[in-house]
């Protein structure tokens, strides 16, 4: 038998969860019942007054108050009227405030804490879950929960508030009426019950369907290039479709199953009032009940009665709520795999790096590297080449730390990565992807993202590090031009360099670049590799590498092939020894071609 869990439960798990709102929560339905009480009394005065006009000095309100005149007594009740309604606006306004404001503190707290676990679960995790699917989650699912927040829970409490309240003045009027007026409530808490259950997995594929959606727009809109490159337009519009259909469809078979309460609902009231209307008249003419307590019961019965039609609105709310904080507590539930370690390195970090015996893979497939030994010292120029699939990338990820190998160590100045603060390890580094993602906002923004508070000098000293001063100086808005989202105003080189002087501005210890001059020229190139010459002086440079013109000077370079170390040594050695490196080497100037350097080695 499975272990029960918080989104099992979502409700009470938020309950438990957000302990500093229960406060809030206990004065929210303080003035939702002074509100609902409130709300009773005026139709208790109605009969009170027709009891005088009907009674005159024997009325009720003419013994309660010892007024005979009929006039004054009505002059009394409309005194009490007028304190009741201001009662009654001033707890409906405060009830207001406070369950609004309570659903944004939830929504509020429950949006940040589920972003901040997101950022921190591993890498691989979001790489295997679509992005929209998590959109959907902090965005859609919890804007649905705070709407139950808001409406649903403060329409449940007042629909039991009403049953207790109406039902106490039928019980000391009449317990006949009471039994018959209370009749349908059963038959309605039992469909409750019933359409709460069908409900429930129709929800469930409402938010399935949603997160499919806005993963798809997502992804859509985000290679909207290659959509146009490929003329796809008309078939993603018809995927598009297709996904809406599915939501639509999914919304409309809810919908329908939650509309269909509402006349069950509707002739359970009629039940009851017709009982009301006929038991009570004929007790009031019988003279066991009094006209105006008739009066009373007779308004009582809708009032008891007519909100329960809101029943299913409040189920529908109730369900999509529920529904959301599950998927939102299932996503809290999501475990950290590759938690933060506690040490910290002495300061400051040499930058040596060192992997021992070192396998590693993804998710259950084989081993990417294969007892993987290499020391970068610190200080020096490391770069790592070898052909598409050879383990470069997956041996970057490990020196990052954005995942943990399967066997050996990976060692910064002798310490264990999986020891360190993150402060220590990644704090440490300076790192430059291959797809790279600027920021929306202006050029400084993105270049100070890297060291936050960072002034204008070291901002323009890490772009001039890079090689990109003289282009942001040209600009007629220089460093405070906006990029846009994901930096679409720029070329591909000019973002690469932008996140090259971000990395530069943290005057890292170890700086990890992954093809970070993929997307530039060879006069930019030139710029940027004397400027990392220069960077490297002051810290260890590890380079993964396709274009071998950019790694010439390190000094050590290591040939990986099927996540081993095929060979190592410096640019002239590997080219002397005419290995594997070699004959990259021989290709990429255009000294052989491939069939070429395959006769030559036959």
């Amino acid at each position: 038998m499975s272990a029960v869990t918080a989104s099992d439960r979502p409700l009470t798990a938020l309950w438990q969860r957000y302990r500093a709102f229960r406060s809030r929560f206990a004065l929210a339905v303080a003035m939702t019942t002074l509100n609902k009480v409130a709300d009773v009394v005026p139709e208790l005065l109605i009969g009170a007054a027709i009891d005088v006009v009907v009674r005159g000095s024997d009325s009720f309100v003419g013994d309660l108050l010892g007024v005979e005149s009929r006039y004054a007594q009505l002059g009394w009740l409309a005194a009490i009227n007028v304190l009741v309604w201001v009662v009654e606006s001033a707890s409906e306004y405060a009830a207001d405030v406070l369950w609004r404001g309570l659903a944004q503190g939830v929504e509020h707290s429950l949006r940040v804490e589920a972003y901040d676990h997101v950022q921190h679960l591993d890498l691989s995790w979001h790489e295997a879950r679509p992005q929209g699917a998590t959109l959907a989650t902090l965005n859609d699912d919890i804007n649905q929960l705070e709407r139950f927040l808001d409406i649903g829970a403060n329409r449940i409490l007042q629909t039991a508030l009403n049953i207790v309240l109406v039902g106490a003045v039928f019980a000391i009027a009449s317990w006949q009426l009471l039994l018959f007026a209370f009749l349908p409530i059963p038959v309605i808490i039992a469909g409750s019950l019933i359409f709460q259950r069908r409900l429930e997995p129709l929800y469930q594929r409402v938010r399935t369907t949603v997160a499919d959606l806005s993963g798809m727009l997502t992804a859509n809109l985000g290679g909207i290039g290659t959509i146009k490159a490929f003329t796809a337009e008309d078939r993603e519009r018809d995927r598009v479709e297709a996904a809406s259909a599915a939501y639509r469809e999914a919304n409309i078979r809810a919908i329908r199953s939650s509309a269909a309460f509402v006349p069950l609902v509707r002739m359970a009231i009629l039940a009851g009032f017709t009982c009301t209307l006929l038991l009570g008249g004929w007790l009031t003419l019988d003279g066991t009940l009094e006209v105006g307590l008739y009066s009373v019961l007779v308004f009582m019965t809708q009032r008891l009665l007519w909100p329960l039609t809101d029943v299913a609105t409040v189920l529908d709310l109730y369900q999509r709520g529920r529904a959301s904080a599950g998927r939102i507590l299932r996503l809290l539930e999501e475990p950290v795999t590759t938690p933060a370690g506690t040490s910290e390195l002495d300061r400051p970090v040499a930058g040596r790096v060192e992997l021992r015996s070192v396998r590693a893979g993804y998710a259950d497939g084989p081993d990417v590297l294969h007892d993987l030994d290499l020391v970068v010292p610190a200080g020096e120029t490391h770069a790592i080449v070898g052909s598409t699939g050879a383990g470069k990338s997956s041996l970057l990820r490990l020196i990052l730390r954005f995942a943990d190998p399967r066997a050996g160590q990976v060692l910064l100045d002798g310490t264990d990565a999986r020891e360190l603060d993150w402060d220590s390890l990644r704090g440490s580094m300076g790192y430059v992807s291959q797809d790279v993602y600027l920021f929306s906002g202006t050029i400084a923004e993105n270049i100070a993202y890297g060291r936050p508070g960072a002034g204008g000098d070291e901002i323009r000293a890490a772009a001039e590090a890079a090689a990109i001063g003289d282009f942001v100086d040209a600009l007629p808005e220089g460093y405070d031009t906006w990029v846009g989202e994901r930096g679409v105003t720029l070329s591909g080189g000019q973002r690469q360099r932008i996140a090259l002087a971000r990395a530069l501005i943290r005057d890292p210890a170890i700086l990890v670049l992954d093809e970070a001059t993929s997307a530039v020229d060879n006069e930019t190139e030139a710029a940027i590799q004397t400027s990392l010459r220069k960077a490297g002086e002051r810290c260890t440079t590890i380079v993964v590498a396709h274009r071998l013109s950019t790694v010439r000077h390190a000094d050590r370079i290591w040939v990986l092939d099927a996540g081993r170390v095929l060979e190592a040594g410096t640019h002239d050695e590997l080219v002397a020894a005419g290995g594997a490196y070699a004959a990259l080497w021989d290709v990429q100037t255009g000294a052989l071609v491939p069939s070429e350097r395959v006769l030559a080695q036959e």
